[in-house]
């Protein structure tokens, strides 16, 4: 009877690891791209945050990504450059509305992370995320894992992920606030493509708690493991 039932589990549960290592992307170094809004509604997108519809409102916007916990975003509005800069815990803006750096230590759920474009990379779970093991998804065959912050940033927003256990991508990410930990946004990573020996999802959708389409990134020209200068990353 209980080898039945542990046969019976096994099954249930499938082959997928248990273990979030075997789903992160070891290889991966650096990244850029442009991302490009295929659609956005301010209204549906605003019920997500005051804040979020903002990168929905440029044409386009260059990213620069680099481990461990670099960052950049270049974007143009009404002929104006409009820069945000994050190295480790500090983040630098250049705008009209803001110039200076602000700490993000104590705001670790600001901090970007490969996780918001649907990558699991070796630095976001070196004392900054951790994650649990959920199941393996039956519908789609994906591994689900929660992802919380590590406890010493104090931070109780967290995420629950649904990855492709062959290609390692992320393929749907529910985002919960702090708090009681009511759901904020659900985003789908989609369309993938083969770079460097590595899957990446080339769009992203983002659906509000009401589960209404707020808005869609496609992801253009996309570059893998160039070896990006840490000048670019510069915030002091």
């Amino acid at each position: 009877m209980i080898t039945t039932l542990t046969a019976s589990l096994a099954l249930l549960v499938g082959q997928g690891s248990t273990n979030i290592q075997s789903y992160i992307q070891t290889g991966f170094r650096d990244a850029t791209f442009t991302a490009k809004a295929q659609s956005g509604n301010q209204h549906e997108l605003g019920k997500i945050s005051k804040d979020f519809g903002m990168s929905y409102r440029f044409s386009s916007t260059n990213l620069s990504i680099k481990e461990p916990f670099k960052f950049r975003a270049d974007s143009v509005l009404d002929d104006t450059k409009l820069a945000v800069i994050q190295n480790g815990m500090t983040e630098k803006f250049n705008t009209p509305i803001y110039r200076g750096t602000q700490d993000l230590s104590k705001a670790p759920g600001r901090v970007h992370t490969p996780l918001e474009f649907g990558i699991l990379t070796p630095s976001m779970f070196n004392d900054f995320f951790t994650a649990r093991f959920v199941r393996m998804d039956r519908s789609s065959g994906d591994a689900v894992f929660d992802i919380t912050f590590v406890p010493s940033l104090r931070d109780s927003s967290r995420f629950r992920v649904w990855i492709d256990p062959q290609k390692k991508y992320t393929t749907k990410r529910e985002w919960y606030g702090q708090g009681r930990g009511i759901l904020k946004a659900t985003f789908i990573y989609d369309e993938p493509r083969q770079i460097d020996g590595m899957w990446v999802p080339t769009r992203s959708t983002v659906k509000n708690a009401d589960n209404i389409t707020a808005g869609t990134l496609v992801y253009q020209g996309l570059k893998l493991n160039q070896d990006l200068s840490d000048s670019l990353f510069k915030v002091r």
